[in-house]
């Protein structure tokens, strides 16, 4: 009888202990690199969740419209083991589909633990993320289940078109420009903006794609607007999917796309080189506020012209209406009741701290036209103090008679150089459209 309930005892054991495990931060050494960018994700994703709830108050008629979600979710399912860690060291993610950030409104907060999606449970956050995406695209309400044991029902809101998302952790310097989403590098958090410029930067990401969708969509010529990783891609959970699917174009040898995707690689490293080459800049700025120069300055807005130069692909027909971007964010913005200067104190703050390669940084000709938009509504005294008393019609003279002007080039729609047949020759948004989730991350079985 007591060899029987020894048997007994150690089946029940042996059962709980072959239940699920998660990972837990052990205090192992992790990339401190990939962990600030963790971190650094994490917070704009703090940031921006809220904006893009106050963007749903324009109901604007004539644009057209995406459906958002009241929370961002993450799951380190995927990742290394390492990186797991550090996944649960900078947000408190484990494998599961995890809470990283919330609108005021949301009925769950961050840290919260999602075990099922519809009807469909699961403690694996990869099986559930094309659900939800799926589920918030239908635009009807639905419920989630949590760890907790709460079942909580879930309302999509409706968004003007244009996703705003940050670049993946292990990829800070990405981005990419497209009419359905946008991904920013990692660099504008470094500007710490406030809720009304993270505001202007949901707002221009939207006008993006409402002034400039039509001429993407000429360029892109195929229209394809679902596609598995690219769903992924607009929860703050398919980062990891998004980052590697260029690595399985590299991997895929006879791929035609594969040296197009090595390129897209290389120019990462550049952009991470230009970075570095910025640092002695932010290094000598001990106040930037009051001791940036006016050379300073001008150097940073050609940086911001060489940027937008740079961009290839879709991305680069998205930065001809840069500057209809720009105004429309403006008048948006009064239509919230925000302040609508905000896209120069963010344009003030990404100056001060030299980070250029990004599109939320106005470039000599972006500056021009959004100072005369703003200056018609008797802006100009207020501009001209947010940008540390440089005036910026003297500012876009000087940047005029400037060698490196004329490397923001003249874009155009047919590119010589631009196999149009590449899979990332459009950018990685464009190529997420068409490429199953097996192929950016390992095949779940």
């Amino acid at each position: 009888m007591n060899r029987l309930l020894l048997i007994v005892l150690l089946a029940l054991l042996t059962g709980c202990a072959s239940g699920p495990k998660f990972t837990v931060d052990d205090g192992r050494k992790v990339d401190e690199t990939l962990l600030a960018g963790m971190r650094a994700y994490g917070a704009g994703e703090r940031l921006i969740r809220p904006a893009i709830a106050r963007s749903a108050a324009l109901k604007d008629k004539e644009c057209d419209k995406q459906w958002e979600l009241p929370f961002a979710v993450a799951t380190s399912e995927g990742w290394s083991d390492n990186d797991r860690v550090a996944w649960v060291r900078a947000l408190q993610v484990d494998e599961r589909l995890t809470l990283i950030a919330v609108t005021q409104d949301s009925p769950l907060p961050v840290g919260t633990r999602l075990n099922r999606i519809g009807d469909r449970a699961s403690d694996d956050g990869e099986k559930l993320l094309e659900l939800l995406a799926e589920l918030r695209d239908a635009g009807k309400p639905f419920n989630v289940g949590t760890t907790e044991g709460k079942t909580v029902l879930i309302k999509p809101f409706e968004v003007c078109r244009g996703y705003t998302r940050f670049a993946p952790p292990n990829t800070p310097q990405l981005q990419d420009y497209h009419w359905l989403l946008s991904l920013h590098p990692l660099e504008v958090i470094q500007a710490e903006p406030t809720p009304d410029e993270a505001l202007w930067a949901v707002l221009w990401t939207q006008g993006l794609s409402e002034e400039g969708g039509a001429r993407m969509k000429t360029y892109h010529y195929a229209i394809k607007i679902a596609g598995t990783l690219y769903n992924l891609a607009t929860l703050a959970s398919g980062v990891k999917a998004a980052a590697l699917a260029a690595d399985a174009a590299i991997s895929a040898a006879k791929s035609a796309a594969a040296n197009v995707a090595t390129d897209f690689l290389k120019q990462q490293l550049i952009e991470q080189g230009r970075a570095l080459a910025t640092q002695k800049i932010r290094e000598g700025l001990v106040d930037a506020a009051t001791q940036l120069t006016r050379q300073q300055v001008l150097n940073v807005m050609q940086a911001a012209a060489a940027n937008r130069g740079s961009l290839s692909g879709i991305s680069r027909i998205a930065a001809t209406t840069f500057e209809r971007a720009d105004a429309w964010a403006f008048s948006r913005m009064a239509a919230l009741g925000a302040p609508p200067l905000a896209g120069f104190t963010l344009h003030q703050k990404l100056v001060e701290r030299s980070l250029a390669s990004n599109a939320l940084l106005f470039d000599a000709d972006r500056l021009a036209a959004l100072n005369k938009v703003a200056a018609a509504r008797g802006f100009e005294r207020e501009i001209t103090a947010i940008l540390g008393g440089f005036r910026p019609d003297a500012l876009v003279a000087e940047i005029g008679a400037m060698p490196l002007a004329s490397t923001q080039a003249s874009f155009s729609f047919d590119n010589p150089d631009d196999p149009g047949a590449g899979r990332f020759s459009r950018g990685l948004i464009d190529a997420m459209l068409d490429m199953p989730a097996e192929s950016g991350a390992r095949k779940k079985q």
